[in-house]
């Protein structure tokens, strides 16, 4: 509006700075056809001009980026009227911390804060710091023109330049605290998914409940749905008696290896009545994560699953599947609702699904799939699979029953040369007619095992898993310009433990059924506990009461921790000291250090 006003030539003369009285020269602009009613009028014009200069200078704009790097703070304060509501971010009422240091978990804190309207952010270094900056830059000399200058400086950072580069500085520190936060949780979900699975043990699964009983649900070795019961073992003495037939004859009839308990509401108690029914010592009572198991009870995958069951049965199924194999089960659920990353739903949505589409891809294929069992959902994760092609597998499987070999997945629509390739090596057949088919070996790497087979004169059942033989084959006699050596010490590695599941064997964690609930907690008390998520500034742990409770970093060892995942990992077990109760905020406060 000020060029248009014709005032661009009075910004120059001024932007000079030169011994020129700038009110003269803004008397010659005058105009009130124009607007320019005033001195003062032409003078704010020019400056506008110039203040647009500035904020347009590349060298400035550098060199401001540089200094909102180096030297920005993040200030947070509480809206004043929402002091009480805005309780959980109490840390931030008053809070600052340089850009270069913040945590990334600290920064999406006070972005979540700002954004639900509680806390008010800025980030920038000292006004005068960056005002001094643009002068050094600008300001040529100390006339009455450089006054008017300087005044243009001021508006211009406060106006344009300041705001400009809080928003890059914004985006560029959303971006790392992103990628930090996506890699934390992505580390989680790939501890999570590949926990050590109980196998193929038959399962009483209970999600249990006060008001609306206890979903009891019967499942199979092989994870099949066989019976549904709801049981009220907290209600009255005639409800907790018919419960307790009800659990004896599932017992009789399935001959269970594990009862699986949900940990939510009522878990605890649940576990603790099941304890008192003399069941036989060799049923394990197990406590089992319910993360995400209302959140696959009414997925579109449940639904097709059971169709014919609401969603508490499938919700009871979830929990036993999940001890049974969580990586089979987990698959079904978005992992943003397992619950085991910090501010995943403030990150970038489309970097995280990504990541974690990776990390779920990555878990199925390094444990490998049962080809005869394996749901659409799971098989989608194969390698070369792909949801079409799964669907087509189970629907072939369906028609025309198991897979006997790895060469008879060729015959399912849509399985072609390539996709073979890509999927075949993990993919299992238990019990078929090859037994390399049960192995990680890859069916183009079959040539290998006989050339082998065929010096030692022995049969594939022969070798597999005989250390003897297995140490006597000299790799380096098979390498070809196909086959290097890296790939025959692994197919002799695979031989060894043929179908070897990486992931570790199963160990209960037992809760101590001394605490059930934060009142029973006492300082300086160690517990046994589980973790459940691992953060930038410390761990989950749940030790059996309902709330998890917090390691410190500054509390997980004797020494600096860098990142807490260098001392735990999510599912691992743990032994912890309580160190504080908060009653009020709910909080439990946990040490590993002298545990």
């Amino acid at each position: 509006m000020a060029k248009e006003k014709g005032l661009e030539p009075l910004a120059q003369a001024i932007f000079n700075q030169d011994n020129s009285n700038p009110e003269k020269l803004a008397d010659s602009y005058l105009d009130e056809e124009s607007g320019v009613n005033c001195i003062e009028d032409a003078l704010a014009g020019a400056r506008d001009i110039i203040a647009e200069w500035i904020n347009e200078d590349a060298e400035i704009r550098e060199a401001m980026r540089r200094l909102f790097r180096d030297k920005g703070i993040v200030n947070a304060k509480v809206i004043g009227t929402k002091r009480e509501e805005a309780s959980k971010y109490k840390d931030y009422f008053d809070y600052s911390e340089p850009v270069k240091t913040i945590p990334s978990h600290r920064l999406l804190a006070v972005r979540r804060g700002e954004n639900e309207m509680m806390l008010s952010v800025k980030i920038a270094p000292p006004e005068e710091d960056c005002i001094a900056l643009i002068e050094r830059l600008t300001v040529k000399s100390n006339t009455a023109s450089a006054n008017e200058v300087k005044l243009a400086i001021k508006d211009c950072y406060k106006r344009l330049l300041g705001p400009s580069m809080e928003t890059e500085l914004r985006v560029l520190t959303k971006e790392s605290a992103d990628m930090e936060a996506i890699e934390v949780f992505a580390d989680n979900v790939h501890n999570l998914l590949l926990a050590p699975p109980l196998g193929e043990k038959s399962i009483i699964a209970i999600d249990p409940g006060f008001r609306t009983g206890c979903k009891v649900a019967s499942l199979d070795a092989n994870g099949t749905f066989l019976e549904y019961n709801t049981i009220f073992p907290h209600g009255s003495d005639f409800r907790r008696q018919e419960a307790a037939e009800i659990i004896h004859t599932l017992v009789e009839k399935y001959n269970p290896f594990a009862i699986a308990v949900g940990n939510g509401t009522a878990g605890r108690e649940t576990e603790s009545w099941l304890r008192t029914l003399s069941l036989p010592a060799s049923i394990k009572i197990i406590s089992v994560s319910e993360a995400g198991a209302s959140v696959y009870s009414a997925s579109e995958v449940a639904i097709e699953e059971f169709p014919d069951q609401d969603v508490t049965v499938r919700g009871a199924i979830s929990i036993g599947r999940r001890l049974q194999d969580p990586l089979s089960e987990l698959v079904k659920i978005d992992p943003k609702a397992i619950g085991v990353g910090q501010y995943q739903h403030d990150v970038n949505q489309v970097a995280l699904t990504a990541k974690l589409d990776d990390v779920v891809l990555s878990c199925v294929n390094s444990v490998g799939v049962e080809l005869n069992t394996a749901s659409a959902h799971l098989l989608q994760y194969v390698s070369g699979i792909g949801k079409t092609r799964a669907q087509s597998i189970v629907d072939h499987r369906m028609e025309n029953g198991p897979f006997r070999s790895r060469e008879s997945l060729k015959k399912v629509k849509g399985i072609g040369k390539k996709a073979f390739e890509q999927a075949a090596g993990f993919l299992r057949i238990r019990n078929g007619e090859n037994p390399l088919d049960s192995s990680a070996v890859h069916p183009e790497s079959y040539s290998v095992v006989q050339s082998i087979l065929d010096d030692l004169n022995l049969s594939i059942e022969e070798i597999m898993q005989n250390e003897n033989m297995l140490s006597s084959v000299r790799a380096e006699k098979y390498v070809t310009d196909v086959f290097g050596l890296p790939t025959i010490n692994d197919i002799l590695d695979e031989l060894r433990k043929p179908g070897r599941d990486p992931r570790e064997s199963f160990d209960a964690v037992n809760f101590d059924d001394s605490i059930q609930s934060i009142e029973d907690l006492q300082i300086d008390m160690v517990v046994p506990g589980i973790v459940t998520n691992v953060t930038n500034f410390g761990a989950f742990v749940d030790i059996g009461v309902h709330q998890d409770g917090l390691i410190h970093i500054s509390q997980l060892a004797n020494r600096f921790v860098k990142h807490p995942s260098e001392i735990v990992k999510v599912n691992q077990a743990v032994k912890v000291r309580i160190i504080d109760v908060d009653h009020k905020r709910k909080r439990i406060s946990l040490s590993m250090k002298q545990v």
